[in-house]
């Protein structure tokens, strides 16, 4: 008889913590001496709590006070959360590139659920690569999950200007080797393009992936664009971390939520914010990972006639500050409903449809 036989109808965790065996025992000690009192053992859901905080990766390097509202949301739902770290594949600072070392941090993600005795996740993305990374991991696990991006920095300000991450790094950079802008200057705006927590505040990876794991269902809605130090990113934070418990509970995996419908959505978002090309590749390997059959050609198919609706840089004006106040991404999506599937299910219980509704 398999493991998963003789613990038929049991949480996944109680395979470790559950009984009076001496392997119990050890487990139950062990956790105990974070303080845990008996009842965190008592057949509660048990939650792990995925993070890619790391101060090597300064998207994410806000991940410390966030995770705390995570976890409040988890005991008040009646779960038992343990946060554990994963490799953080910060964009900014990894050389030679971070995209070398997606599928490792991956791996990393894998095992660490699988190997650990937690019936549900909450994976905590932000930098570019990490998002992925956390959905293709948990995907290859088909366990309950959920996604609680970081949110993007304020917007960027030097001299009554706006300041786009990258964006205007490279401009500026142009314009003092042709004598338009001082290296004074150049120097002086460094400290006013990233000027609170959180990921690039641009429409690039680190906004569309988070963009894109909402329009997958994968988080709760108006996820993709509360800033970083929005305390309504500290409330959707804690509202997951309760959600997760009752995932649990429901038996709602991954499986059921990353469907070919979330993927068909997910392009025709992609299109109408004007998102990242690297979508391309992060889609497909999520897809691949729970099992979607998902092609270059699907792009093309599902992206050709979606009009691109969002006005950000690198290649508009204005970032997803202003793109919050205008609504975020479910006011988008509320635009183009009509080219998705509403039927499709997400994390929280309801169908796309049902939650734009209230957009």
């Amino acid at each position: 008889m398999s493991d998963d036989d003789k613990n038929a109808g049991k949480r996944r965790s109680q395979a470790w913590f559950g009984g009076t065996d001496k392997d119990a025992f050890l487990h139950r000690s062990w956790a105990k001496n974070n303080g845990l009192p008996d009842d965190a053992f008592d057949g509660r859901p048990v939650i792990g709590i995925c993070n890619t905080f790391s101060e090597l990766t300064p998207c994410n390097a806000h991940f410390r006070e966030l995770v705390e509202h995570i976890k409040r949301g988890v005991i008040e739902a009646g779960g038992t959360p343990f946060e554990f770290p994963v490799f953080s594949c910060g964009e900014t600072m990894l050389r030679p590139t971070a995209m070398l070392f997606r599928n490792l941090a991956s791996m990393d993600v894998e095992e660490a659920i699988r190997g650990n005795p937690l019936d549900g996740v909450i994976l905590m993305g932000g930098c570019d690569k990490t998002t992925p990374s956390l959905l293709m991991g948990a995907a290859s696990c088909d366990i309950p999950a959920a996604v609680v991006s970081g949110g993007p920095m304020l917007n960027g300000r030097f001299r009554g200007r706006t300041l786009g991450s990258g964006t205007d790094v490279w401009k500026f950079s142009e314009e003092v080797r042709s004598g338009r802008m001082s290296e004074e200057d150049f120097m002086a705006a460094e400290s006013g393009m990233s000027r609170s927590p959180g990921h690039c505040m641009t429409m690039g990876t680190a906004s569309t992936m988070a963009s894109m794991s909402e329009a997958l269902g994968v988080t709760l809605a108006g996820n993709a664009a509360y800033p970083a130090v929005d305390a309504r990113r500290n409330r959707l934070a804690r509202l997951t971390g309760r959600r997760i418990v009752s995932m649990v509970e429901e038996d709602l995996r991954l499986s059921r939520v990353l469907t070919r419908e979330a993927f068909e959505n997910a392009i025709r978002v992609n299109g109408a914010i004007g998102g990242s090309t690297n979508a391309v590749i992060h889609l497909l390997a999520i897809a691949g990972r729970i099992g979607v059959d998902l092609d270059l050609t699907d792009w093309d198919r599902f992206g050709r006639d979606v009009p691109c609706l969002v006005n950000l840089m690198p290649s508009g004006e204005y970032l997803m500050e202003d793109f919050c106040y205008a609504g975020g991404l479910p006011a988008v999506m509320g635009k183009i409903r009509d080219l998705l599937h509403e039927d499709a299910f997400t994390i929280s219980g309801r169908t796309m449809g049902e939650q734009l509704n209230a957009a």
